[in-house]
């Protein structure tokens, strides 16, 4: 059978990757529907639903990190990434990031929905009273400039991986990841200084959807980059082979522009 494989593959005549079966698609949707479960199951005191919940997100990292591992060596070892196939995950990576912006899209509406016409049950204000909103200018500035700064390491390290200027790329990207986890580590301290939480009512619940979700795909972003960095370490990523990164930079990218949205209407309009 093995055999016969090889011959069916040598005799290909078109430069397509026809993907093997997997069983991670549906490891990957069992997860998922246990994180889900558990979520409910949590959130309702329900017992063993953090049990359920902790074992499905585990479950959903694991699969998530042999499922791109077996792209990777599609991609790096068995040369099953050719032009047209990298052309086809680009577009997939476009309408991902497409998704992103209507997902942040919903917390943006809830949050002008909300401010600017404030009903009578939030004091007809906003902020409503009672909340004591953060000085923008202060870590959310500093914020600002340290992402749109990674911003420019990560496009840095993207212009010196096809120019093959490898030390330059490896000093940009490891930048880049450093830069990500000073602003994850100062917004983590922002919530704890914060004197409002999730539960204080919708501007409560608005600011922490909106700011956590995406510290959240900034801690994402970080693992991909950090992941880049072993791979350009390893000598994966070549000029002509660097989808990986690439895709990791446009997803930063996407970070910051949303970042610069979430300061404006957010932390500076929203707090005046």
């Amino acid at each position: 059978m093995i055999y016969l494989s090889n011959i069916a593959k040598s005799m290909q005549r078109h430069p397509f990757h026809l993907v093997d079966p997997s069983p991670w698609p549906f490891v990957a949707s069992l997860s998922a529907f246990s994180c889900a479960i558990g979520g409910v199951m949590y959130m309702h005191a329900y017992k063993q639903g953090s049990t359920i919940l902790l074992c499905g997100f585990l479950m959903l990292f694991m699969t998530m990190f042999v499922w791109w591992r077996d792209v990777v060596r599609e991609s790096t070892f068995e040369g099953h990434h050719t032009g047209i196939v990298q052309q086809g995950l680009r577009y997939g990576v476009i309408l991902f990031i497409v998704s992103e912006v209507l997902f942040f899209f919903a917390f943006f509406w809830a949050f002008f929905h909300s401010s600017l016409a404030p009903t009578v049950e939030i004091g007809l204000t906003w902020p409503p009273k009672g909340i004591s909103v953060l000085n923008p200018w202060e870590i959310p500035f500093l914020n600002t400039l340290i992402l749109l700064l990674s911003g420019c390491t990560v496009t840095w390290c993207h212009h010196a991986i096809v120019a093959n200027f490898r030390s330059q790329a490896i000093l940009s990207l490891m930048l880049t990841i450093i830069l990500a986890v000073i602003f994850t580590s100062l917004q983590a301290y922002e919530y704890n200084m914060a004197d409002f939480r999730l539960s204080d009512g919708i501007y409560g619940s608005t600011f922490y959807m909106a700011t956590g979700f995406h510290g959240f795909h900034v801690l994402v972003g970080t693992i991909s980059l950090f992941i880049c960095l072993v791979r350009l370490l390893q000598y994966q990523l070549t000029q002509e082979h660097h989808f990986g990164f690439e895709s990791s930079a446009w997803y930063w990218h996407f970070v910051d522009v949303v970042w610069l949205f979430l300061f404006v209407s957010i932390y500076w309009w929203g707090g005046i």
